[in-house]
């Protein structure tokens, strides 16, 4: 997680701005699905051509899946910086009313670093989080190429009535 904290880190970085306290020290609100496009802006000012499509009507989320949703389309397209330089990425969220699908996939590239031992924790981790939610990620190549990462995230619907606990 430290590594992908890094990398992002890097994505993340404004010049003139200087650094965010908020951010620094863990402060700063969890993202969730509405950041998906500032993510995406960002990878995409490193010069990585990023497509984004989102279809249905969001159902209301809680955090805790948002964020899940959320860091599945970050560890994609960090895996695309670090490990397929040159790859085009599409990154599709649908929407339905029973569940929120995710796919991201790249064409493929050259592996800008070397993927060292311990690789793929960081889709092991995305797993274990989906799976808590009642989701579940699937990663491996592409049919033409390049990898692709895609994810099922249930609607829940039994949420306590308000006023209810």
């Amino acid at each position: 997680m430290a590594e992908l904290r890094h990398v992002m880190g890097l994505l993340t970085m404004d010049g003139d701005a200087g650094p965010d306290p908020a951010a620094d020290t863990g402060l700063a609100p969890q993202p969730g699905l509405d950041q998906l496009d500032v993510l995406v802006d960002r990878v995409r000012a490193t010069g990585v051509p990023v497509e984004l499509t989102v279809t249905g009507t969001p159902a209301p989320l809680a955090a805790g899946p948002g964020l899940a949703v959320y860091r599945v389309v970050q560890e994609a397209l960090t895996n695309v910086v670090k490990h397929a330089a040159g790859a085009r990425v599409n990154v599709f969220v649908g929407h339905t009313p029973q569940a929120v699908h995710v796919e991201v996939s790249n064409t493929g590239g050259t592996a800008a670093t070397p993927a060292g031992p311990g690789g793929g924790r960081g889709l092991l981790g995305l797993r274990e989080r989906l799976a808590v939610y009642g989701g579940t990620l699937e990663a491996g190549p592409g049919p033409t190429g390049g990898f692709r990462v895609r994810a099922v995230l249930p609607v829940r619907e039994d949420r306590p009535a308000e006023g209810v606990s």
